[in-house]
Order: C-alpha cells, then sequence, then structure tokens
C-alpha cells in the first residue's frame, strides 16, 4: 500500500534562499505524525510547499498525495484531492462574514445547498464543542479575533472539511492552556473520523494531548530524526543539540 504522504529529496527556496535541503519523510502508518524542530529550521515553509503556495519554489524533489506527483500542482487541486493547511497566522479578510465562509466551504465539499437554518444548526454543534461563541459566525474573518478564536475556527474548518490529510502550523501557538486543550480535541476528534495529521510544533504540550505515531525533527532544512513519541519527550528534556549539534 502506497503512503498517504511521500516526500521526496525535496528542495525549496524563496527569493533565492534554499530553506528545504532534502526533505525525506512518508506518512504510511499511523495517524498523528509530527514535525520539530526550532525557530527557522523550515518547517513552515514545509507546510507552505506541501499545499503548493506560489511564494515557495521548488527546485528538486517530489511530494506525492496517494501515489499522484503533486508537485506542480496548484493549491486548488491538491485541496480538492483531500488536502488541509491550517495556518500558523490565520489571515483576517475583512468583510467576509465567517458564516458565508464556512458555508462556501461546505457546499464546495459536499455540493450540497443546505437550507441556512440546517446549516447554522448544523455549525452551532460543532462549535459549542469547541466552545465557540455563536456570535462569530457574523463577524468578517478572523477580524478582530484573539489567537485562541482563530485557531478554533482553523479547527472548526477541519471538522467540517473532514480532509484525508491535515497540515497544522503550529496551531498550538499562542493558546492558553484551556484553549489548547479544546483545539486538541477538536484535532482529535477529526483523526477519529478517518482524517491523518501532520501537525508543525515547537513543543511538545500538544502532543500530550495528539499521543503522535512518529515524530520527525527537522532541523537546517532537513530531517535528521524519526522515531515515535519517546522521540519527543526527549527534545523537552534535552532539547537539539544532541543531534549533532545541529544549527
Amino acid at each position: 500500500m502506497k503512503p498517504l504522504l511521500e516526500i521526496k529529496d525535496l528542495h525549496a527556496q524563496v527569493e533565492g534562499q534554499e530553506i528545504l535541503k532534502g526533505i525525506n519523510l512518508a506518512m504510511d502508518d499511523g495517524q498523528v505524525h509530527a514535525v520539530m524542530g526550532r525557530n527557522g529550521s523550515g518547517k513552515s515553509t514545509l507546510a507552505n510547499v506541501l499545499m503548493g503556495s506560489p511564494f515557495y519554489e521548488v527546485t528538486q524533489g517530489q511530494v506525492l498525495f496517494k501515489g499522484r506527483d503533486i508537485t506542480n500542482e496548484d493549491t486548488t487541486t491538491r485541496a480538492r484531492m483531500g488536502m488541509f493547511l491550517g495556518f500558523q497566522y490565520p489571515v483576517e479578510l475583512a468583510g467576509v462574514r465567517v458564516y458565508e465562509f464556512l458555508k462556501t466551504l461546505h457546499r464546495n465539499k459536499t455540493g450540497e445547498d443546505i437550507k441556512p437554518a440546517e446549516f447554522r444548526a448544523y455549525l452551532s454543534d460543532i462549535m459549542s464543542t469547541l466552545d465557540m461563541e455563536p456570535d462569530v459566525l457574523g463577524r468578517g474573518l478572523n477580524e478582530g479575533f484573539s489567537g485562541g478564536e482563530k485557531k478554533k475556527l482553523e479547527v472548526l474548518q477541519l471538522l467540517l472539511l473532514q480532509p484525508e490529510l491535515a497540515i497544522l502550523d503550529e496551531t498550538d501557538s499562542g493558546l492558553d492552556v484551556d484553549a489548547l486543550r479544546t483545539v486538541s480535541w477538536g484535532i482529535r476528534k477529526a483523526v477519529e473520523r478517518g482524517s491523518k495529521v501532520l501537525i508543525i510544533t515547537h513543543y511538545t504540550r500538544i502532543l500530550d494531548y495528539l499521543s503522535p505515531d512518529r515524530v520527525h525533527v527537522l532541523l537546517n532544512g532537513r530531517i535528521v530524526a524519526s522515531d515515535g513519541p519517546d522521540l519527543a519527550q526527549k527534545i523537552d528534556d534535552q532539547g537539539y543539540e544532541w543531534l549533532g549539534g545541529a544549527q
């Protein structure tokens, strides 16, 4: 059976500066994989390249999803194939109401134009589990949202779309203890419903809730270690210097 996601010798640059320097990674077992690494190691670049961001240039290697080479496919194609990216810094879109945005996502995913009352009731059930206030639906997308509200909205989109692969870029950043617990619950629920998750993080605190099957360490644009969940705990205890002192 082919891996859901396979990255082969992936090199990528932005404005002539090479960031990814030969990434090799396969999601061929388990439901949750984690990528850890210090600031500037290339974690967010990897997330954006996997989702086809036009701001990064792939100079070498391949990205395969469900056995198909998507290295040169655009973001829309990847999304339609079942990929999802949760942003580290979700963008504010003034004038775009959250309700209309979510309804469009649902319609594009299912092909159904559900009645407004039914859709609001459906959203309300999910939002209550994420401790989100109903008035969020009438606000501009991420406009004036706190960090926790933005990340909860990302998870709401995840649960609404139920993608085959969710790439979550530092979803835990800026969350207090309660929000972290809620967001983690939402991610676990998506996993229970069949999504596989590649979560990118600095810290082990969210991994305590998600229990990753595999942990990969990204330093200086390369995966330098991959192992089970104990690897995350070792990093938490000892930092990254034991991995050859990679900078």
